[in-house]
């Protein structure tokens, strides 16, 4: 008799406890609680381009836009049309790469994080007397673009059949300055606002 008078209260704190745990807003269960629904998008993530419609369109390129705080690349394609001189090519690969560069990003591309720094407007051109054969003088001096833009068209020229393929472009702006050697670096592209491409004087190459 007494060891039943014991269990008692230990049976009846199996519902009491329920009842309070209810009384709490805590529902007795070991189902995981659901924070809400994952993003639809994972940021700075696009689906795989169809590369035959692309090279349908014109030549495919990639340039790199600003996602977060680093620069990533997208694919794009220019117009060069057939026959053009090499030289001639190559100014028209800088200036479709500029184009693209100062496009405003696709709505998709929008809703995965990308940007530009890269404003509209600016042209490129070839080499003056005296220049490297391989210099791309902008309208804009690349002093004169933002830090953001300036890596932006440093890394895209450098990774293009504009440049010399060699992880470098030579650039100027429109006036009498002398033509440097930009660089575009793992450091460059991984924080683009606070890491400037590396440069050098190219006179004396």
């Amino acid at each position: 008799m007494t060891a039943r008078r014991a269990a008692m209260p230990r049976l009846l704190a199996v519902p009491a406890l329920a009842v309070l745990l209810a009384g709490c807003g805590i529902r007795a269960t070991e189902v995981p609680t659901n924070f809400g629904p994952a993003p639809s998008r994972v940021q700075c993530s696009l689906a795989e381009p169809d590369v035959s419609t692309q090279a349908a369109r014109g030549l495919p390129v990639q340039v790199f836009l600003l996602c977060g705080s680093s620069l990533v690349t997208v694919d794009r394609t220019v117009r060069v049309p057939d026959g053009a001189a090499d030289s001639e090519r190559r100014i028209l690969v800088a200036q479709g790469l500029l184009d693209q560069l100062a496009a405003p990003p696709s709505a998709a591309e929008k809703e995965a994080g990308y940007s530009t720094d890269v404003r509209g407007g600016i042209t490129v051109g070839g080499p003056r007397p005296g220049d490297p054969e391989d210099t791309l003088r902008l309208s804009t001096a690349p002093a004169g673009l933002t830090s953001y833009a300036l890596a932006q068209v440093v890394c895209t020229f450098s990774d293009s059949a504009a440049a010399e393929g060699d992880g470098s472009v030579v650039l100027s702006g429109p006036g009498a300055e002398a033509p440097r050697r930009y660089e575009c670096t793992d450091e460059v592209r991984a924080r683009p606002g606070s890491t400037e491409p590396p440069s050098k004087d190219v006179a004396g190459e």
